[in-house]
């Protein structure tokens, strides 16, 4: 970007080539429109206050008994629907502030000032020198340039001079380059730069702070808007960069294991044995001729097992009266 620059004569001495990153960059307004909405918020007060029918002074009585007046029930003089009452959903003190990321924040800045570029409504001085701080010097500086209007001088650092110079005029302000954002360059149809100031905000705004994307925009920057890989170093030789390439793959990690863990598959293999066969229900056939063979060898056959069945308390003590009815006739006489 292409911007003359002026002395204070308002004579066009020479023109400076500025970062097209910060000077050329296409508008965005919805991203504009955010950042100044915020900038706004972040300096309202919020001490507004409005009080509720609870903070109303007076309405202690009722105004008239609840019935029998023929005119709508009241129950205080301080309610919402009286004169002199609380107010409903008034405004109470609160924070406004909200954060703009940093990035959406460069960015509104740079729209703003391509966009004061792109339209002629930026100048860059050579210096500030002629101003002494007296109203006369400023305004004497802006008739050379013919600027009208609201205006906003931008320097390097805080100047004395041109801030008691700018005091006294109308729609006249100054601001230090550290302090420029999208708001300030919104409200001012004018900006007058210093080419010093000019540089600094290059310098700043060129590339982002920090994350990939920030290397991304400076290869951007310095190649004209073309992405491109960054340049291998030159004193790396071609030879180490073919023993890369042939370089064999990693062999995978092997996990470590422990001495115990590696001898327990052995022990086990070697203490593995067929399973034992599974029992079948003999039948009652089976049953017999086991106690034939055993009548004929004279060998006594033990008796099968016989499920016993749970019974309850009351199942086992019988009744009284049962107990009675099973004595004898002869216990009886």
């Amino acid at each position: 970007m292409q911007i003359a620059v002026k002395n204070q004569s308002g004579d066009a001495l020479d023109s400076i080539e500025l970062n097209d990153a910060v000077f050329n960059v296409p508008m965005n307004p919805s991203l504009v429109h955010q950042a100044m909405v915020i900038y706004q918020g972040n300096k309202r007060q919020g001490t507004h206050d409005t009080k509720t029918r609870a903070q109303v002074s007076g309405g202690g009585r009722k105004p008239w008994i609840q019935k029998h007046t023929g005119r709508a029930r009241q129950g205080s003089t301080r309610a919402p629907q009286w004169r002199h009452g609380g107010v409903v959903f008034g405004p109470h003190p609160r924070s406004y502030r909200a954060v703009l990321p940093k990035r959406m924040k460069r960015l509104a800045l740079r729209c703003v000032l391509s966009d004061k570029a792109r339209k002629d409504r930026l100048f860059c001085l050579d210096g500030t020198d002629t101003i002494d701080g007296k109203t006369k010097s400023m305004a004497q500086l802006l008739a050379n340039l013919s600027v009208s209007g609201s205006t906003l001088v931008i320097t390097k650092a805080t100047d004395r001079d041109v801030v008691q110079a700018a005091s006294n005029l109308e729609k006249v302000w100054t601001l230090p380059a550290n302090q420029l954002n999208a708001l300030e360059l919104l409200s001012r149809e004018t900006v007058i730069m210093t080419v010093e100031a000019a540089r600094w905000v290059e310098e700043t705004l060129a590339g982002e702070p920090h994350g990939r994307r920030g290397a991304k925009w400076t290869n951007q920057a310095a190649t004209g808007g073309a992405a491109v890989a960054e340049p291998e170093a030159a004193d790396e030789p071609a030879a180490e960069a073919s023993t890369e390439e042939e370089a064999p793959a990693p062999r995978p990690r092997r996990r470590r294991t422990t001495a115990a863990a590696a001898e327990a598959p052995a022990e086990e293999a070697a203490t593995e044995e067929a399973p034992a066969p599974r029992r079948r229900r003999r039948t009652a056939a089976q049953i017999a001729a086991d106690n034939e063979a055993a009548a004929a060898t004279g060998e006594e056959t033990p008796k099968p097992r016989t499920r016993r069945r749970r019974t309850t308390a009351s199942a086992e003590e019988p009744p009284a009266s049962e107990a009675e009815s099973t004595e004898t006739p002869d216990e009886e006489a």
